[in-house]
């Protein structure tokens, strides 16, 4: 129930936030007499023509709700033409884009902001709040959990064992009870490795206990996190969520490496292409959560990760830049590898900052 609160938390979230980087005029009730409430300019029409407010502005409980719905659905309504382009026709959404068509469109980076937020949102809804592994409670009921586990399992390798016995006494083939046993005896160990963080025979002390960088302060969170690896998961969680907007400027200068000696595009094109780029990556990984949670097989959901980000990519780089095939094709096996390098240096950054806080 909790999970469910804070991820319907997350999702107003998001759509204020993302009105916070795109904020419309306003809407609704009460006007200034022929002013701008916002900068006290004359109005002219429907909207001041120095800060773009609209002439009518909400002051009532139930506009908020408005606000709130508008802000989730609607998007100023130009979510409905952004998404289908972002998905079917990328480089267009970034040409046009940088090119001016401002007011069409959900701004790239108001589009990353509400992606993150909903995909953080559907990870909480799907699989738990990480937070519960940080409190003893948390911990004791994954270890019980883990116990009945083994116990089932152990139970059934004893059926097992049982059952060879009576083939054997019998003088029947007995390969198929072999390969069960095999694996259940592979499961029992796997479940207890999990439960004692160990296998057998290996030493009770994991690695990190013995991890020594000379770094007095990673030193140290090295040790916390060893002595509670759910709070050092709650805390990585947590930064990954907060410092996302990370990606871009790790990302942007990968992609002008890729246009050193085409001087009409700057940081700024890189930015925007970046930008929609991880907007559309996050939305693929919700879709993906969730065509699982509905029965959508693992082996198809294993393909679409491998095929669609490079497909996305060659189609945002040929359409935003009007590269020829070939052009865009080496730029796309290029950025496959940028962008493994900048999702790296953004986790080795989360965890120095997660070990060193």
């Amino acid at each position: 129930m909790s999970g469910d609160i804070a991820a319907a938390g997350d999702i107003i979230t998001a759509a204020l936030a993302a009105r916070s980087v795109e904020p419309s005029a306003g809407g609704g009730h009460g006007h200034g007499g022929g002013l701008c409430l916002n900068c006290g300019t004359r109005l002219i029409g429907t909207h001041c023509h120095a800060c773009g407010q609209s002439a009518h502005v909400h002051r009532s409980v139930g506009a908020i709700g408005h606000e709130i719905a508008h802000g989730v659905f609607h998007f100023e309504g130009k979510i409905w033409r952004t998404l289908p382009m972002l998905v079917t026709r990328p480089g267009e959404l970034t040409r046009r884009y940088v090119g001016g068509e401002r007011a069409r469109f959900v701004s790239p980076l108001a589009l990353f902001l509400f992606t993150v937020f909903l995909m953080f949102a559907t990870i909480s809804a799907l699989g738990g709040d990480i937070a519960e592994l940080a409190t003893p409670e948390g911990v004791s009921r994954h270890v019980v959990g883990l116990a009945s586990g083994v116990e089932k399992v152990q139970h059934q390798l004893d059926v097992a064992q049982k059952t060879r016995a009576e083939l054997i006494a019998a003088g029947k083939p007995t390969r198929q009870i072999d390969q069960d046993i095999a694996g259940l005896q592979t499961a029992v160990s796997a479940l207890k490795r999990t439960q004692t963080g160990k296998a057998d025979g290996e030493d009770a002390q994991s690695f990190f206990a013995n991890a020594k960088t000379g770094w007095a302060k990673l030193d140290h969170g090295l040790e916390k996190a060893n002595q509670n690896p759910g709070l050092a998961l709650y805390k990585l969680q947590s930064s990954a969520y907060k410092y996302s907007w990370l990606l871009i400027p790790l990302s942007t200068p990968f992609v002008a490496l890729l246009f050193l000696w085409r001087r009409r595009f700057g940081l700024y094109d890189h930015a925007i292409f970046v930008t929609y780029s991880l907007a559309f990556m996050m939305l693929m990984v919700i879709v993906l959560m969730l065509a699982g949670v509905i029965g959508l097989g693992s082996g198809w959901i294993a393909m679409a990760v491998l095929l669609i980000p490079p497909v996305h990519m060659y189609l945002q780089l040929k359409g935003a830049y009007s590269l020829r095939r070939f052009s865009a094709a080496w730029r796309t096996a290029a950025l496959l590898v940028f962008a493994w390098a900048a999702l790296i240096a953004f986790v080795i950054l989360l965890l120095l900052h997660g070990l060193t806080d």
